[in-house]
């Protein structure tokens, strides 16, 4: 608890861009804060966008973001980051700016600890159609993913880590705005083109 209160302490003055309830940032818009995250006893109840709460979906609570909002979270204690997709609303802990599922906690390296301070960037608005992903990598060990990761975003792609069941990681770029950007972005990075992502 002590450890708690000195870290809580620590980031109560961290960045906090807000919204008005409902209102779609652009893409690129980014705040930070500190993110906790939720799973027991709210495993399966019904969220606040009407899904049912999956803890090891991809997803994350916020106070205003509309509902389907994709998030690209940073941990900026560890580095590690994962994409998530808002689906229901909260935090309702004062000085706290994102909620994540367990399997969020468990990509962003927060399990243990609880909270952790984050950026979170906005990566795909509700109403944008780009639907086309490449995927440019499979790697057994997450920090071999992040630099690719790293690598691509330095080249100025958007970028995502997709962890499958079978513990992999997938490097996939993306959202594209058309088949013909696929295309050329999986022929320089000798990719595999896929279809709409899926972040949840």
């Amino acid at each position: 608890m002590v450890a708690t209160a000195l870290l809580l302490s620590m980031f109560g003055c961290a960045r906090v861009s807000t919204l008005p309830p409902g209102v779609a940032p652009e893409v690129g818009w980014t705040a930070e804060g500190i993110a906790s995250w939720y799973g027991q006893p709210f495993h399966g109840r019904i969220t606040a966008s009407g899904e049912r709460y999956d803890m090891e979906a991809m997803t994350a609570a916020h106070r205003t973001l509309p509902f389907g909002t994709v998030l690209r979270v940073q941990n900026l204690e560890s580095g590690r980051h994962a994409t998530l997709r808002i689906n229901d609303r909260g935090p309702f802990v004062r000085n706290r700016v994102l909620d994540v599922s367990r399997r969020g906690a468990r990509e962003l390296g927060m399990l243990e600890s609880g909270i952790a301070r984050v950026r979170m960037t906005v990566v795909q608005t509700p109403g944008e159609m780009a639907c086309w992903e490449v995927q440019v990598g499979a790697f057994r060990d997450f920090g071999n993913a992040d630099g690719v990761v790293a690598r691509l975003e330095a080249d100025g792609h958007r970028v995502r880590i997709e962890s499958s069941p079978g513990n992999l990681h997938l490097v996939r770029v993306g959202p594209l705005d058309s088949r013909r950007e696929a295309e050329r972005v999986a022929q320089s990075r000798e990719g595999v083109i896929l279809g709409c992502p899926d972040p949840g």
